[in-house]
């Protein structure tokens, strides 16, 4: 398995202090940014934008996250704008193949994510033409909610799959992941772990970083 990789969420951050707040996690292996259109989940974040602010503020590789309807048509312009990773849901693409196709051509790595009620069988006959499978911990939507502990042999069976198929694709968790939770969600299997209020919310974001690290190292 890889190396663990902790992608901080911006979504509990200060936006009116962008830089200093992703100064805030400098040794994160990456920025998780979620874009929320207050259609396909019932909140509205921030777009291509802000994206493009955060690209032009760090050196990390952004890793974005949309949560929007029609995934196909807007999900290239991410991957135009810079962004290292773009994940699209499974309940948003109709053609999901041929937008990891199109994110690749662009430069990006193609990501796609299962809400929480959605089974892994809805996107296994594809995972071979993805780079990431994001498991959705929490509903999406909102930061600050509980681990979903049901979705652990969501992520176990995801492992197998992807141990099975000797696929190179790193399997992201996103909610709820904290000290207490992400060396659960390393023994299941994840390997890339999206972490908001426990990084945030933390006095000092870069031991939070290196902790959650350190704990996710033990048990992948």
């Amino acid at each position: 398995m890889p190396s663990p990789a902790i992608h901080p969420s911006i979504l509990n951050c200060d936006i009116s202090r962008l830089g200093e707040e992703l100064a805030r996690i400098s040794t994160a292996d990456g920025v998780h940014v979620d874009v929320m259109d207050n259609h396909f989940v019932p909140n509205l974040s921030w777009g291509l934008p802000v994206v493009e602010a955060v690209l032009g503020a760090t050196g990390l590789p952004v890793d974005a996250h949309l949560m929007i309807e029609d995934a196909d048509r807007w999900a290239p312009a991410y991957a135009e704008a810079g962004c290292h990773t773009v994940t699209a849901h499974a309940e948003a693409t109709t053609a999901p193949v041929r937008l990891a196709g199109e994110l690749h051509r662009l430069g990006a790595r193609a990501g796609i994510a299962l809400r929480p009620a959605t089974p892994l069988e809805a996107v296994a006959d594809v995972l071979g033409e993805l780079d990431m499978l994001l498991i959705m911990t929490v509903e999406p939507g909102f930061g600050g909610q509980s681990f979903i502990e049901a979705m652990l042999p969501k992520i176990q069976r995801a492992r197998r799959l992807v141990s099975r198929g000797g696929l190179d694709l790193r399997i992201q968790v996103d909610g709820g992941v904290s000290a207490q939770t992400i060396e659960r969600a390393a023994e299941a299997g994840a390997d890339v772990f999206v972490a908001g209020s426990a990084v945030y919310r933390a006095d000092d974001a870069l031991a939070a970083i290196t902790e959650l690290r350190e704990l996710a190292t033990a048990h992948c």
